[in-house]
């Protein structure tokens, strides 16, 4: 008998609105979440202390754990404290990117499911089956399962410094070119497309890109938290990043990798490489849409704008590839000499700027 339907991992909660943290417990006590009340809540040992102020009278059989740090190792750490805990329904990861991370690590290490509640808008990464997280030789994807539920307070989004909200932004509207890398895969190498993560990616690129409000906006701001979280679920349908992760990431992890003592933040980075990979790929129209969105959002579309010289981005991109062997992207495509990315950001950074 033929497959008709395909199941899908999703969150069964989500829950995007100003004020959504005064409901928390509410939203735990959800019988799919939280049967027995018993939760693991993961913090950093920074700001978390005030989270933790804040809402441990509202689960008193809850425990708090704060080696939510961004690392392998904390994230490690933090499995085998909640191990040594006892029993518990669920880990809670409270706070930014990196404690969401930490905790969808720990969570799968232990085999709990996990709620993420985000406290800024960073990156796509609150709603992705991967946890990425420094360890010795830099930094590192690792499998994880998709969060149980998404908790988004806009308020609290607003109170987060704007810079990583703008971040947020660049890294879902680089999804335009991540997706148009895997089509050119797929007619270049035969690599399969799945049609629905594609779709999901795209059209929550398309969303925030046409979206004519701005990051004060509750409208804009579910908008993006939205797109966010359909980029991660797009991730877990095709069951790799390969829907959210193209040229534009690979230019990112160069970056990383080749300047980090002075990297930028991930989705800056991103939406800069997602505007120059869309212009490489012949896509100048598209490419000057993303770099005047960008920068209506206070954005970088040029490395300069954050602290890189053209050499320094020429040897990123040249670099680029070799951040994700295997992965097929125009960069692989084009196979450019350094003196031909020299031509091609010129001829970019005219463009976007005329």
């Amino acid at each position: 008998m033929p497959v008709l339907t395909r199941l899908i991992p999703s969150p069964v909660v989500v829950d995007i609105r100003p004020g959504a943290l005064d409901d928390l417990a509410t939203i735990l006590s959800d019988q799919r979440i939280a049967p027995s009340g018993r939760l693991a809540f993961a913090i950093s040992a920074g700001s978390g202390a005030a989270l933790r102020d804040r809402f441990a009278p509202a689960f008193p059989e809850a425990d708090w754990f704060c080696d939510a740090d961004g690392t392998i190792d904390g994230a490690v750490r933090l499995a085998d404290s909640i191990k040594k805990g006892g029993h518990y329904d669920a880990v809670v990861g409270l706070g930014g990117g990196k404690v969401i991370d930490c905790a969808k690590y720990a969570a799968a290490r232990v085999g709990l499911p996990l709620v993420a509640v985000a406290t800024n808008l960073a990156n796509d990464g609150l709603c992705s089956p991967v946890a990425t997280l420094d360890n010795d030789a830099g930094r590192g994807s690792y499998g994880v399962p998709n969060p149980i539920g998404i908790v988004i307070d806009l308020d609290v989004i607003r109170e987060a410094p704007v810079r990583f909200v703008r971040a947020g932004i660049g890294d879902v509207i680089c999804k335009i070119s991540a997706v148009a890398d895997w089509e050119l895969s797929s007619r270049e190498t035969g690599e399969k497309v799945d049609g629905l993560a594609a779709a999901m990616a795209r059209q929550a690129a398309e969303a925030v890109l046409r979206h004519p409000g701005g990051v004060g906006d509750d409208d804009f701001l579910t908008t993006l938290s939205e797109s966010l979280v359909l980029c991660g679920i797009s991730m877990s349908v095709a069951g790799d990043s390969r829907p959210a992760s193209g040229a534009c990431h690979e230019i990112s992890h160069a970056f990383d990798l080749t300047f980090p003592k002075r990297n930028a933040l991930h989705g800056e980075q991103c939406g800069l490489g997602g505007a120059f990979a869309t212009f490489l790929r012949g896509h100048h129209e598209i490419a000057g849409q993303m770099a005047e969105v960008l920068r209506h959002h206070g954005l970088p579309v040029l490395p300069d704008e954050i602290g890189f010289t053209v050499d320094e981005f020429v040897q990123v991109v040249k670099f680029a590839p070799q951040t994700r062997p295997g992965r097929y992207t125009i960069l692989e495509h084009l196979e450019l000499s350094t003196e031909q990315i020299k031509d091609a950001y010129a001829d970019y950074a005219k463009a976007i700027s005329s």
